[in-house]
């Protein structure tokens, strides 16, 4: 008989464990307040990257996650991934050789290119500075069409997808997590993955689980579509963009988006405004439309995957890094969660840990 799981969310990281449980033969459910795609998943700037200030635990994860993604990416039709490379200079100057060097003592292969170099990568590129990092290896997805690729694949191994379903609390009968409530009554199943992104705090609340998380807001815009201009991730100080497959610009003034602060019309259109000002051929091509998304952080920054308190029946899976983490931690809460053990990546990632409590 086949583990029935449920799983509370159907962002990119409900999708991906949805699609490697049912690879394993697992029979899946996956609940949705909303539309498919979650809400965060179709706001991310959707890097995939093992770069920034992460400790070397976290590097090691999201560098295994590099690897799923290739694999995966051969798995499932229609899922999409361009290694189109990320150049770097968003750092002073000694903060950047320090993130460099302790990043080649690792084994991330972050090049360093001169002036010439980067205009060579990026030939529509203002004000370049005299050098800068690259990683060949980074890449970038469509954060939705991905999300659908894996849900689509998912469903042709037998998943259900419910849709415009909201959760109103766990259900907990006998000291086990045994289902989800919705409008039109429980839901049941052996196992629940908590994997709602901003909504998941909440969830666990309602059988006293205490997920310290917070949910900043990152504001995108997106340009009408444009010719190739960019051929990669460029991450400049206060300028982070990106070209997408369909032609548009998108911009933030980090990689997670920037924080409106009360005004996202005005922030979008001085977002729009860099972007001409840096980009060739950008002069006087104009915003479309821009997007918030409120990014699922549990409170020390890293990823909460487990079951929280031991509590039977109940897994969770909430990150920030969503896009780069989603194959590795798909396939560690699979394997987990069909009894394979828990691997030794997300040892230092349990839900139950101090900052989280």
């Amino acid at each position: 008989m086949p583990k029935r799981v449920i799983i509370v969310g159907s962002g990119i990281i409900g999708a991906s464990v949805a699609w490697h449980l049912a690879k394993a033969g697992a029979a899946v459910t996956v609940v949705d307040e909303a539309e498919a795609g979650g809400v965060a998943t179709r706001n991310s700037w959707a890097w995939i990257n093992a770069s920034w200030g992460n400790p070397e635990p976290y590097f090691r994860l999201r560098m295994r996650s590099i690897e799923e993604w290739h694999r995966l990416a051969a798995a499932v039709p229609g899922l999409i991934v361009n290694w189109c490379g990320g150049l770097i200079w968003d750092l002073p100057s000694n903060e950047l050789d320090a993130y460099a060097a302790q990043r080649a003592a690792w084994g991330h292969p972050v090049r360093p290119v001169d002036h010439a170099e980067i205009l060579r990568l990026e030939p529509n590129l203002r004000d370049v500075p005299a050098r800068a990092y690259h990683v060949a290896g980074e890449g970038v997805v469509e954060p939705l069409q991905a999300t659908l690729a894996l849900l689509a694949a998912a469903q042709q191994l037998g998943a259900e997808l419910l849709v415009n379903t909201p959760i109103k609390w766990l259900v907990e009968e006998d000291g086990k997590v045994s289902g989800v409530m919705t409008d039109v009554g429980a839901i049941h199943a052996d196992e629940i993955v908590v994997a709602a992104g901003a909504g998941s705090a909440r969830l666990l609340d309602s059988i006293g689980i205490t997920l310290k998380m917070s949910t900043p807001a990152g504001l995108l815009s997106h340009s009408k579509p444009a010719p190739p201009l960019l051929h990669g991730l460029v991450m400049t100080p206060g300028l982070h963009l990106r070209q997408t497959a369909e032609g548009r610009i998108v911009a933030g003034t980090d990689f997670a988006g920037a924080d409106p602060d009360g005004d996202p019309e005005g922030l979008a259109a001085d977002l729009q405004s860099r972007v001409q000002a840096m980009v060739k051929g950008a002069e006087v091509l104009p915003l479309d439309f821009h997007t918030l998304g409120f990014r699922p952080t549990p409170a020390d920054g890293f990823s909460a995957i487990g079951r929280p308190r031991d509590r039977p029946g109940l897994y969770t899976v909430v990150t920030h890094s969503g896009v780069t983490l989603a194959p590795a931690l798909g396939l560690f809460a699979a394997e987990e969660i069909l009894g394979g053990g828990r691997d030794a990546l997300i040892s230092t990632f349990h839900p139950d840990r101090p900052a989280l409590q």
